[in-house]
C-alpha cells in the first residue's frame, strides 16, 4: 500500500478554461510600514493575495501563499512586496502574482488653535502584480471636510456641509509616502478632519470651511493639478465622494490618469 497522499490541485484539467485570479482572501497580518516622522510604524493589514492559473492545471496550492507570506513580515512590507511576488509566482508555476493590501495608518495631528495633539487614522492600501516586473500603487482614503458652495450662495446665512473622503492611489517611479498623499488631499478641501477640537478649534474649523467652499469637482481638479506637477507620479486615481447631509444620496467626482 502505498503512503504517498494524492495531490488533487496538480491534476490536469480538460476544461481548457484558465482563471485569472485564484488565492486566498481576508488574510489578516502585522505590517511595517515606512513613516514619513518615525521611520516606521507597525499596523495590522488584511492581505488579498492570487496568481494567475493556467488553464491546463485544477487548482493552485493554497497552503503556500502563507507558507511564503510567512517569511516576509519583519521587515518594511513595501520593499519585500517584489521579492515576496517573484517567489510566489515561480513557487506556484504562475503567469503572474497578485496582492492587494489595507491597512490603518496613524498620523499624529495638533488642534488648529489649541495644538493639543491626537492620532488620526487614514485607511491605506497597496495593490501590487508581478509578471516580469512589480506594478505597485499606494492609495490613502483621507477624511475631510465641504462646504457647500451653491448653498452658501443662495442662502442669507449658514450653508451646508459635510463629512466627504477623498481617495488618492498613484505609482510612482520614486518613493512618495503616504503622508505626501495625506497632505494634498488635506490642502484641497473646505477644511480638514481632527479627532479632537476644543471650542476655540471648533470655531475655527467651521469658519475654515464657510470660507473654502468646493464642489466635489474643484476638489478633483486641485488634485489633479498637484499631483501632475508631481515628477515622482506617473499614474493617478483620485475620487471625492461627500456624504451629503441634506440629501439621500452621495455627490461624487473621480479622475484617472
Amino acid at each position: 500500500m502505498s503512503n504517498s497522499i494524492p495531490d488533487l490541485q496538480s491534476q490536469n484539467d480538460d476544461r481548457n478554461i484558465g482563471i485569472d485570479k485564484v488565492g486566498v482572501k481576508g488574510v489578516r497580518y502585522p505590517l511595517i510600514v515606512e513613516d514619513k516622522i518615525n521611520t516606521i510604524q507597525h499596523t495590522i493589514g488584511d492581505l488579498d493575495i492570487y496568481v494567475e492559473l493556467p488553464h491546463h492545471t485544477r487548482g493552485t496550492h493554497m497552503s503556500r501563499f502563507i507558507q511564503i507570506l510567512n517569511k516576509y513580515h519583519e521587515d518594511k512590507f513595501i520593499d519585500q512586496l517584489e521579492p515576496f511576488l517573484k517567489e510566489l509566482k515561480e513557487s506556484l508555476k504562475a503567469a503572474v502574482a497578485y496582492i492587494d493590501i489595507q491597512f490603518p495608518y496613524f498620523v499624529k495631528k495638533h488642534a488648529p488653535v489649541s495644538k493639543i495633539e491626537s492620532l488620526l487614522s487614514y485607511n491605506c492600501t497597496f495593490n501590487a502584480s508581478y509578471d516580469q516586473e512589480l506594478k505597485l500603487w499606494i492609495g490613502v482614503v483621507v477624511p475631510v471636510t465641504t462646504l457647500c458652495p451653491c448653498s452658501k450662495e443662495i442662502s442669507q446665512y449658514g450653508a451646508h456641509n459635510q463629512r466627504s473622503e477623498i481617495t488618492i492611489k498613484v505609482c510612482y517611479n520614486s518613493f512618495v509616502w503616504l503622508e505626501d498623499l495625506i497632505d494634498y488631499a488635506e490642502s484641497s478641501c473646505s477644511c480638514e478632519i481632527y479627532p479632537l477640537l476644543k471650542r476655540i478649534d471648533e470655531k475655527y474649523v467651521t469658519e475654515m470651511a464657510y470660507n473654502n467652499p468646493m464642489f466635489v469637482e474643484d476638489i478633483v481638479r486641485d488634485l489633479t493639478i498637484k499631483l501632475e506637477a508631481d515628477d515622482r507620479i506617473t499614474d493617478y486615481y483620485i475620487e471625492s465622494n461627500n456624504f451629503e447631509s441634506i440629501h439621500n444620496h452621495n455627490a461624487y467626482a473621480m479622475k484617472r490618469k
